[in-house]
């Protein structure tokens, strides 16, 4: 690290469970964000300034005047212009030393799995399941940990998957594709704009934790919040020994 760079990350490298070590990992990691609304909006920020060294961010929809009540990351100017093309401005602002490759398309397939092959971390900040189960997919099968979260109305919650470790659930174990879960959108059911701030900068943290290799990351454990009553609680789970996704 630079001069610069000490002083920029002089919080985290204070810190002994990442120091200097940790932020030079962060610094040399890359992290795939899935969705520049709600949720990527804080877990993008957070990331650029804590200096992860490459951002791919994709989301094909272009920012619209009723996303500024919750999507942080984007700003008046923007509506009309595509998500990623909105966040990467705004974080080249705030960071510009952080390489922010903005993808404006829903990926999926074979493209989805070659850009999780090529992360570190992938952070889901999806509003569909078959987004979700996709991406869960592409990380089962390249063993890339996935940290996942959800927020509506009052409620959020996120969780940990990491296939790298043998006994860990994917979200599939949590969520079977074929079962009764309907997807709940934001414009459909509303949301309380701090829930997904609160659930983003938890999946930030989660990111970052499994990036500089500190802390105990949420692997195998479901956080759920209920902002309503201030209120959470934390559900263990459990690998799926028949589950199609993670089994084998």
């Amino acid at each position: 690290m630079n001069d610069e760079q000490l002083l920029r990350y002089s919080r985290h490298i204070l810190l002994p469970q990442i120091g200097i070590e940790g932020q030079e990992k962060l610094l040399a990691s890359h992290a795939l964000i899935i969705g520049a609304g709600g949720l990527g909006s804080p877990v993008a920020l957070y990331l650029a300034s804590a200096g992860v060294g490459r951002l791919t961010i994709c989301d094909g929809d272009d920012v619209d005047l009723t996303n500024l009540q919750r999507q942080i990351v984007h700003r008046t100017g923007a509506i009309g212009s595509k998500k990623v093309d909105s966040a990467r401005a705004t974080l080249a602002a705030i960071n510009p030393e952080v390489n922010v490759v903005a993808l404006p398309e829903r990926v999926g397939g074979e493209r989805l799995e070659t850009l999780v092959a090529t992360a570190d971390v992938v952070v889901d900040g999806s509003d569909n399941f078959a987004t979700r189960h996709a991406v869960n997919r592409a990380c089962v099968k390249c063993r890339k940990p996935l940290v996942s979260g959800a927020g509506v109305r009052f409620d959020g919650q996120v969780a940990v998957f990491d296939m790298r470790g043998h006994a860990s659930p994917c979200y599939h174990c949590l969520f079977p594709e074929h079962g009764e879960n309907e997807d709940v959108r934001c414009a459909v059911m509303g949301v309380f704009a701090p829930v997904v701030g609160i659930i983003g900068s938890i999946q930030a943290a989660e990111a970052l934790k499994l990036l500089a290799g500190a802390g105990e990351p949420l692997t195998g454990r479901l956080l759920l919040l209920d902002a309503l009553t201030m209120q959470t609680r934390t559900v263990k789970l459990r690998k799926d020994p028949a589950c199609p996704v993670c089994s084998a």
